[in-house]
């Protein structure tokens, strides 16, 4: 039997889709979760802010997404110890700087990626080869010759990736091209191969095209079944309608802001070049936004929360 949990409502946190808070923010992180909330400044509205609660009998999960968590490798236990159960999106590629300028050796991310998997569990650390990104010096060969590294590398220290194509996005004026449908296959049919050779289930992220020839199933970065499984219940939660078409995360509150990620990805929709170092500049880790401080002029609103997760009830307790 499950009864919604104690206190109604809950949230899923993500952080973050819109900048790389274990590289650049861990500290700031860390703050917020002693606090028990975080403020939040709307991307659409300078001046609506707003408050979510982040303490342990309200947040279901908290995702983290990151390229470089080894500014945040000795946080991560100290967070579970607080009763928060998370994972890790990491997103780990074979790309030098001419596409991530400021990150830092790839045999220390790939390092970083085998002692997080140590301390946290396989489970809980999700390698993204995310984007494909296919050009002259990124053929399909070269992706293919690198993802079998990347394979042989960390197998059995993850038990699933999760890849997509480069989006194109107009505000990055066309620095990447979309991939090819005959190369998006042959991308698909190579890492399939590779992936279930070595025992990592292969999952897209966002992608309209149909690639279960190969084994390969359409994923969520938000997932049910991970967030289930970190928290041990079910979890009510709706698909997230604020992303893109063929994205089946779930809903989550997202505790990051755009333009302050400074890994340098040519690629990233999410940042503009010469933004993030401004904002970084206006970063205070003791202030409750992630860039600057809240302003009188803010507009600051309770995050509205819904039911999410539906907590096991034992056979003694009272029907």
């Amino acid at each position: 039997m499950h009864s919604a949990r104690p206190g109604g409502v809950s949230v899923i946190v993500s952080a973050s889709r819109r900048t790389d808070i274990p590289a650049f923010y861990s500290a700031w992180m860390m703050q917020r979760l002693y606090a028990g909330y975080a403020l939040v400044r709307s991307p659409y509205s300078a001046h609506r802010v707003f408050h979510v609660p982040l303490t342990p009998d309200v947040v279901d999960c908290i995702v983290f997404w990151t390229k470089n968590p080894i500014p945040m490798e000795a946080s991560f236990p100290q967070i579970g110890a607080m009763g928060f159960p998370f994972y890790v999106q990491y997103t780990l590629t074979p790309y030098g700087p001419e596409l991530e300028q400021n990150l830092p050796p790839k045999q220390a991310l790939v390092e970083a990626f085998l002692r997080l998997s140590d301390t946290l569990g396989a489970a809980r650390v999700v390698w993204r080869y995310d984007p494909v990104v296919v050009d002259p010096a990124h053929p399909v060969s070269w992706h293919i010759e690198a993802f079998g590294r990347m394979c042989e590398r960390i197998a059995g220290f993850t038990e699933r990736c999760v890849f997509s194509f480069v989006d194109i996005y107009k505000r990055r004026g066309g620095i990447v091209k979309p991939v090819l449908k005959p190369d998006q296959q042959a991308l698909a049919h190579g890492f399939a191969e590779l992936a279930q050779a070595r025992g990592i289930a292969l999952y897209t992220c966002a992608e309209q095209g149909d690639f279960s020839a190969y084994g390969i199933l359409p994923g969520a970065c938000i997932d049910r079944a991970l967030i289930e499984r970190a928290t041990g219940c079910p979890v009510s939660a709706r698909a997230d309608q604020n992303q893109r078409p063929a994205c089946r995360c779930l809903e989550s509150v997202d505790v990051g802001a755009y333009d302050s990620c400074q890994n340098g990805c040519v690629y990233c929709y999410a940042t503009m070049p010469g933004a993030a170092v401004k904002n970084a500049a206006l970063h205070d880790p003791l202030s409750p936004l992630l860039i600057g401080r809240p302003l009188q002029s803010d507009e600051i609103r309770k995050r509205s929360l819904q039911p999410q997760r539906m907590d096991q009830l034992s056979l003694f307790e009272d029907q």
